[in-house]
């Protein structure tokens, strides 16, 4: 069963997604924890289900490993990211390469699925990296298995395929700032203050000037809708934030009536002219998370949080946005409120 994350609190740094695709298949205990708004569902008793239903294999090795990718999930709507790993290590998610998912409340019921969905397969850097995203709904908080099934046809035109079981915790209440919440009014930074020198709060190369204009407090006050991306190009850890950032640069300009912010998720500071991390000591001179990144209860980057006119959060993504997704959330927070 994989581990559970709580919400970073100063100082605490965000999660490496490299090492949770190794470390996300490994068994941990649940550990739910604490949210603004509460707990929002039901815990499933305790199963004795857990200890030996993900052992479905029999003893033999998968020939692919499927990796949760998501760091919490928490009962109700769930948006779920998976993919699958080769003996290498390496990502061998592909749109040829079909996976379905049935999850089990092992609580209730460990010989019948409460929900079966096909993954949705998302290119995270186009032709180059990829992974699934499964929208479900998990009723309880609890210990939850997932069945996972991928099949594929080869060069030979024979179809392959395998499944493969694992269990993981879900969470009573979210971590990050959840949909239907309040967005909290946090100031920032904006280029004006930092005199017009995108360099002074942005890691990207080449930072559109239209993400650093508005800073989420004066956003919510004018009561724009907003798309807030936690990415940091230059120091991610995820290797991700680069092409999710680019990823909005044509939409910003397609949207107008929509303001789009970027804000880097660590500490940084100036160095010769350069942004540069602060690092924490204490924890083997690991990044360290803003208090912008706190207040929003990031577990990871980038993260994109979208807000319409009244302040409302309508949309939350961890990783990447797909263009469903986009097409889907724009015009809710553009409607007027």
């Amino acid at each position: 069963m994989r581990d559970t994350l709580t919400p970073m609190s100063p100082r605490r740094t965000l999660s490496l997604l490299a090492a949770l695709a190794l470390m996300m298949a490994a068994c941990g205990s649940p550990a739910p924890s604490a949210s603004p708004s509460g707990a929002v569902c039901g815990t499933a008793p305790d199963s004795a289900a857990a200890a030996t239903w993900g052992d479905g294999s029999k003893g033999i090795a998968p020939t692919l490993t499927p990796v949760l990718v998501s760091n919490a999930i928490t009962c109700g709507k769930a948006r779920i990211l998976f993919l699958y790993l080769d003996s290498a290590n390496g990502d061998v998610s592909a749109p040829d390469r079909k996976a379905t998912v049935a999850f089990y409340n092992l609580g209730r019921d460990p010989n019948k699925a409460v929900v079966t969905a096909d993954g949705t397969f998302v290119w995270t850097i186009k032709d180059e990296r990829g992974m699934y995203i499964v929208d479900v709904d998990l009723p309880e908080a609890g210990v939850w298995g997932a069945d996972f099934t991928w099949k594929a046809t080869n060069a030979e035109g024979v179809e392959q395929g395998e499944s493969v079981r694992m269990t993981f915790s879900v969470l009573d209440a979210p971590t990050a700032v959840a949909v239907g919440q309040k967005a909290p009014a946090s100031k920032t930074p904006t280029a004006t203050d930092v005199g017009g020198d995108l360099s002074k709060i942005s890691t990207d190369a080449t930072p559109d000037p239209a993400f650093y204009q508005t800073s989420v407090a004066d956003a919510l006050a004018a009561h724009k809708p907003f798309m807030l991306i936690f990415a940091t190009p230059k120091f991610c850890t995820s290797a991700q934030c680069g092409p999710t950032l680019d990823l909005f640069k044509p939409i910003a300009a397609a949207h107008p009536d929509v303001t789009f912010i970027n804000v880097e998720p660590y500490k940084l500071q100036d160095v010769g002219g350069q942004l540069q991390p602060i690092l924490d000591p204490n924890k083997q001179n690991s990044l360290i998370a803003t208090d912008v990144s706190n207040q929003w209860g990031l577990l990871n980057e980038p993260w994109i949080f979208a807000v319409d006119r009244d302040g409302i959060v309508r949309g939350s993504y961890e990783l990447t946005i797909t263009d469903a997704e986009l097409n889907e959330i724009l015009p809710v927070i553009t409607m007027g409120g």
